[in-house]
């Protein structure tokens, strides 16, 4: 019997055959990838491998070896408690220390000087670790690396700073073992040949756990006919608190901050009772009011706590109950990651009880639960020639020991992200670390490297070294201001572009209180409580999501499939549909609906391709492009999950529209380009990639940059590379990622492929229709204040129920 599982009996629990499965893998020398659920006992099956090689070995190790990187510093915290735990009971002059952005100076340099055997990181503090001049001897030892949930890292520039980790990690380590750890994955042979690389030595384990799930949706004791967003989630705050309630812990997950903070407010102010035993955990609060939830959580002694996506990973809460997810959370893989924060315990089912913001989402929770019956996980797209983190990645090792540009460069070839990196584009790379490339050639400060007489290319200086280790990262921030009492206690961050809006006295809700702004100094927001009742709710940038491919997929077909209709939840939308077959048509498959009406605001064309918010909005810029092609017109538009809406004050020839094929798939990449200001979205994207890439100092620490001075910044190089050198790979970087992530080209291609298959029924109605009104809605929304908007909603809804 192993070591691990002995200690497995101490504490009575049974090993579970993959946990068995990791620790035979292991000890035969493979590299490999767990494939496990959320709260089945991860960690230990993979450090439980490297305690019994511990155990096997009758000389400990001096120096670290085993290194565990996690995307979260929550979840750092957790996997440090827990492998700590095991190493204790095997040899307690061993430790297992913690390096993220929190950890202290002194902490560090303890860390650097006496390794400990085991370190949980982050990719940044890896990389920050990688421009050390010791490094290699720090790492010399390292016998193992572990990329704890890997699915959240594939899909993100992070994960491309993993890559090259682990690539120039090998490249002195050859002996180095690399496993992952992933939960909700759907492209699971992609993401073992990024992670693992060129190797036929490894193990892919599957713990074939299918966890309970238990979805519960929340219904309306009435349906409205005409739903509308945000309407229905306050109508269903007595049930969510109901559920609050009889539960002894609950989490309440939102998608956004700007949610999270009126969630809280609307619970307090409706249970008041709730004071004391309530609390909100989101990205912006300050990080001791956030390590202060989390422990309150563990120890029980909060009765809910409303978050974000924050708490999504695998932070242990076993004593969480329930969990509410308010609105869709628009896939399925972070619908089980939510779902698996209760019953966070090998072999316990979860609860989460579904409540819709508005009806419609309705069809998302039995679309959401199809998804999960049939395992159907979305994929993650990997990112591809990320100069910007290359050229990052190449500062690290410059300020560190160096490096010879003939030996690095097989090495990032060898990787997934730079796998058609050729000569030419190397030496560019090369050329605007030493010169600042053609447009930047005449400005020292860009000449960033030097070239030592053996070849070697160094770090030019020191400010420029300095200015390196601290814009190390690809998370660049929206440039948050410190919000402060007058009398010093930090409660977290705001966006700048919110808080420039505000006068003295204005009111505004943060992390669960009404705060009134005295003035804005040195970068920091000075705050006092306020007694006001009503407050403006702070908005964060990128907010809204959309549908994941996935997701759209399974919505139409449950919107399509007549089984549907036996669900509570379709039995509770039926005065919707009934009125949506009365106005218009409920669409089959094979077809696409088109509605046409007028209102006091011109006539409105409503698409309904069910494909998601980030699509339709493209789709909607294309589509009016091609009609305005045919004739003169000019539109404005909405767009939500379901369709996009095209208002104008002329109505455009049906006949045309139809004869024209203007959903034709031909010239698609031709037509964005024309129709969307894709040179606009793609300045907003190089902002962060002349960060990450260093062309931009993002400020000192006590004195960060204003936004607008970065902007600016980012703007002029953006234009200069567009005017004078569109040849520049960080400028054709912005370019194609606008493509690829923003307007995700590939997925529209085919959409439109699909499109031009499907039969177009249009139909001219007399009235706004129950699927065309949420559209109408979140124009409107767009345009006024709230107040205003409610009232006006409501006598619109009025007004459409007299006619039904």
């Amino acid at each position: 019997m192993s070591w691990a599982a002995q200690w497995f009996k101490s504490n009575n629990w049974e090993p579970q055959p993959f946990q068995k499965q990791c620790w035979k893998a292991y000890k035969e020398g493979k590299s490999g990838m767990l494939h496990a659920p959320t709260g089945s006992g991860k960690t230990y099956a993979l450090w439980g491998g490297i305690i019994n090689e511990l155990k096997a070995n009758e000389v400990p190790p001096k120096g670290l070896t085993a290194l565990w990187i996690t995307p979260l510093r929550a979840l750092g915290v957790e996997i440090q408690k827990a492998t700590q735990k095991m190493l204790q009971d095997c040899n307690p002059e061993l430790y297992v220390g913690l390096r993220t952005a929190d950890t202290t100076q002194s902490e560090r340099s303890k860390q650097f000087k006496k390794p400990p055997f085991g370190l949980v990181s982050t990719p940044e503090s890896l990389h920050v670790l990688m421009s050390r001049k010791e490094h290699q001897h720090y790492f010399g030892d390292l016998k193992v690396v572990v990329i704890d949930e890997w699915h959240e890292l594939l899909g993100s520039k992070r994960g491309v700073q993993v890559e090259l980790a682990l690539a120039y990690l090998k490249s002195f380590l050859p002996q180095l073992k690399v496993w992952g750890i992933s939960a909700t994955l759907g492209n699971k042979v992609l993401a073992r040949e990024i992670l693992l690389g060129p190797t036929s030595n490894f193990a892919v384990i599957d713990a074939k756990i299918h966890k309970k799930i238990k979805v519960e949706s929340l219904l309306p004791k009435t349906m409205e006919r005409f739903p509308w967003r945000g309407h229905l989630g306050i109508h269903l705050l007595p049930e969510a608190l109901k559920i609050i309630k009889k539960n002894k812990s609950t989490l309440v997950f939102t998608n956004t901050r700007a949610q999270c903070e009126i969630w809280f407010h609307k619970l307090l102010e409706k249970a008041p009772e709730l004071a004391g035993s309530i609390a909100m955990h989101h990205g912006s609060i300050d990080k001791k009011i956030r390590l202060w939830v989390e422990e309150a959580l563990r120890k029980e002694t909060l009765k809910v706590v409303v978050c974000t996506s924050s708490l999504d990973l695998g932070v242990d809460f076993s004593p969480v109950e329930n969990c509410i997810q308010i609105g869709s959370p628009k896939g399925v893989g972070r619908f089980i990651q939510r779902a698996g924060r209760s019953g966070h315990r090998p072999k316990a089912g979860s609860t989460i009880y579904f409540l819709p913001t508005h009806a419609l989402e309705l069809i998302e929770s039995v679309a959401l639960q199809r998804g999960i019956s049939e395992q159907q996980i979305e994929d993650r797209t990997p990112y591809l020639n990320s100069y910007d983190v290359l050229i990052q990645f190449l500062m690290t090792l410059a300020v560190g020991a160096g490096f010879y540009p003939e030996k690095i460069y097989p090495l990032i070839q060898s990787t997934f992200c730079f796998q058609n990196l050729d000569p030419e584009r190397w030496e560019w790379i090369l050329n605007f670390l030493l010169q600042g490339s053609q447009s930047l050639e005449h400005y020292d400060e860009y000449k960033k490297l030097i070239r030592n007489e053996d070849g070697r290319l160094e770090v030019a200086n020191k400010k420029i070294a300095l200015h390196h280790r601290l814009s190390m990262g690809t998370i660049v921030s929206a440039n948050d201001l410190k919000i402060r009492y007058q009398k010093g206690g930090c409660l977290g961050t705001i966006e700048e572009w919110f808080i420039s809006k505000l006068k003295p006295g204005d009111t505004f809700a943060f992390s669960g209180k009404i705060l009134a702004l005295i003035r804005i100094q040195n970068m920091e927001v000075i705050v006092k409580k306020s007694k006001a009742k009503q407050a403006k709710v702070p908005a964060w940038v990128g907010g809204r999501m959309s549908f994941s491919a996935h997701l759209s997929e399974l919505l139409k077909k449950t919107l399509y499939d007549q089984q549907s209709l036996k669900t509570p939840e379709f039995k509770s939308l039926l005065p919707i549909l009934e009125q949506q077959q009365k106005e218009s048509i409920l669409p089959q498959s094979h077809e696409l609906l088109v509605e046409r009406f007028e209102t006091k605001e011109g006539v409105h064309t409503v698409f309904y391709p069910f494909e998601g918010y980030a699509l339709h909005e493209a789709m909607a810029s294309l589509i009016a492009y091609r009609i305005s092609l045919l004739s003169p017109i000019s539109f404005s538009m909405s767009f939500n999950d379901y369709g996009f809406e095209l208002l104008s004050d002329q109505a455009f020839d049906e006949e045309l529209f139809l004869a024209h094929n203007l959903l034709t798939p031909e010239g698609l990449y031709e037509d964005l380009t024309q129709s969307i200001n894709i040179s606009e979205m793609a300045r907003r994207r190089f902002r962060d990639i002349a960060v990450i890439a260093g062309l931009v100092f993002q400020g000192y620490p006590n004195k960060p940059k204003k936004a607008k001075h970065l902007q600016s910044g980012s703007q002029l190089f953006f234009e200069v590379f567009k005017e004078y050198e569109p040849d520049n790979l960080l400028y054709q970087q912005a370019v194609q990622e606008t493509f690829d992530h923003g307007i995700e080209h590939g997925r529209m291609q085919l959409v439109f492929e699909e499109l031009e298959q499907k039969k177009i029924i249009w139909k001219n109605c007399n009235h706004p229709t129950p699927f065309s009104f949420p559209l109408i809605t979140d124009r409107i929304r767009s345009k006024l204040s709230s107040e205003t908007v409610e009232d006006r909603i409501k006598k619109m809804y009025l007004q459409l129920e007299k006619y039904a």
